[in-house]
């Protein structure tokens, strides 16, 4: 996800969602142009969140949901409640985490903090999960394998650059992946389903990019400054290629 993709409202909800919403209101709050949506069930701090994948849209829900069972017990994350299907798609439900997305007008309209809060979100992140218990790997040689784009590394993304410092990555870690709190301050992530071992740098280019997205130009340094890290042009160039090329 790379900004805030607000859906129409007019878009049908479908049966398996209204089903498992029970009587909760259900407003959808993102939406892709694959189809794949993120419903809010109920409002407050007892607020439900049910993605839907209709079939053949390409995410893996089963995959977010054994990540999310482990990185649980981490860092902030949302705990799974149910996944389920029917003939049109599937569905993840998750309660809700403390927070907003640091794209969320709050967040917006003071883009510095909630890119200082993003970088520190990050780091915190990179910092709590450990690699030697992590099952699951998001190394380059693994996301060429299974990427739908790119079976084998394309000629002009060359040899990766030397690993800088093996995490266990978010993933998909651009700021409306990031929640802040009401305070003003990081309190979680959402959207694991990448997760997994790789270079810190497969992250920060991401997250860096992401920025420019959702806020404009201006906000990298703050980002990298609160992460505590320098900027590795190299690096950043590899991994937004990869991202790209994957």
């Amino acid at each position: 996800m790379w900004t805030q993709n607000r859906p129409d409202p007019d878009v049908e909800v479908p049966e398996a969602v209204v089903a498992t919403a029970g009587s909760d209101t259900i407003t959808a709050v993102w939406r892709n142009e694959a189809g794949r949506t993120t419903y809010r069930l109920g409002d407050g701090p007892t607020r439900r969140f049910a993605k839907w994948a209709p079939h053949g849209s390409g995410l893996d829900l089963h995959a977010e949901e054994m990540r999310l069972r482990w990185v649980v017990d981490f860092t902030p994350a949302p705990r799974v409640l149910e996944i389920g299907g029917d003939d049109e798609g599937e569905y993840l439900v998750t309660a809700g985490v403390p927070g907003r997305s640091a794209v969320d007008p709050l967040g917006a309209a003071d883009p510095a903090t909630a890119a200082r809060e993003a970088g520190r979100g990050l780091r915190r992140l990179h910092d709590v999960l450990p690699v030697d218990e992590c099952p699951f790997s998001w190394s380059v040689d693994d996301r060429i394998a299974t990427s739908g784009k790119a079976r084998t590394a394309p000629p002009e993304l060359g040899d990766p650059p030397a690993i800088d410092r093996l995490v266990v990555c978010h993933g998909d870690p651009c700021v409306p992946n990031t929640l802040i709190g009401d305070d003003g301050l990081w309190s979680g992530h959402v959207d694991f389903d990448a997760l997994g071992v790789a270079d810190r740098w497969a992250d920060l280019a991401v997250a860096t990019m992401s920025l420019g997205w959702n806020y404009g130009p201006g906000f990298d340094q703050t980002f990298l400054d609160a992460y505590g890290v320098a900027d590795d042009p190299v690096r950043t160039a590899y991994y937004r290629a990869l991202w790209a090329a994957t």
